[in-house]
């Protein structure tokens, strides 16, 4: 349980994390990214709603058709998912802690979305800015996510001047 909750900007300096399978921790770590991922995006979503004073619904999230550039309440949501995107990353980089990871845990999450939003609506999403959103946004969470993570394993590695390391 104490790796659970070791943060990825604490001092790691004894160990270099070597793999381990451990399927209940990535379990847990997909849950736990899917939660944050829709509770970050229902919260941008109703921040913006309220502030462009658009009608607040769940199908906001779900919907394929309100997404796209020539509405503003599309505009709206194109800016949530990519705020959500940037929040995701922040919030990767704190649960998961892998650069290596970063594209699988991004990719499940938005995997999870489709078939969300298959089941919530019907049918398979159709609409082109659908596509493109969710495209950006799986693009845009995994390369930030993956440079915060790279940050902080590169800080892990002990490299000093005149510093003897035991190997």
């Amino acid at each position: 349980m104490q790796h659970l909750m070791r943060l990825p900007w604490t001092n790691m300096a004894g160990q270099f994390r070597s793999f381990q399978w451990d399927p209940i921790l990535i379990i847990a770590q997909i849950i736990a990214m899917i939660c944050f991922w829709y509770f970050s995006l229902g919260i941008w979503i109703f921040v913006l709603d309220v502030i462009g004073k658009f009608d607040l619904s769940i199908e906001q999230i779900f919907t394929q058709s309100d997404l796209g550039l020539y509405e503003d309440s599309g505009r709206t949501n194109i800016i949530g998912f990519a705020l959500n995107s940037l929040t995701v990353s922040f919030i990767m980089w704190c649960v998961v802690g892998r650069t290596k990871q970063c594209l699988d845990f991004t990719a499940t999450i938005h995997l999870f979305h489709f078939f969300a939003c298959w089941i919530y609506f019907g049918y398979v999403p159709v609409t082109f800015w659908w596509w493109v959103t969710n495209i950006v946004c799986v693009a845009l969470t995994t390369v930030t996510a993956e440079f915060l993570c790279m940050r902080s394993e590169m800080k892990a590695i002990p490299v000093g001047m005149g510093a003897k390391v035991d190997l």
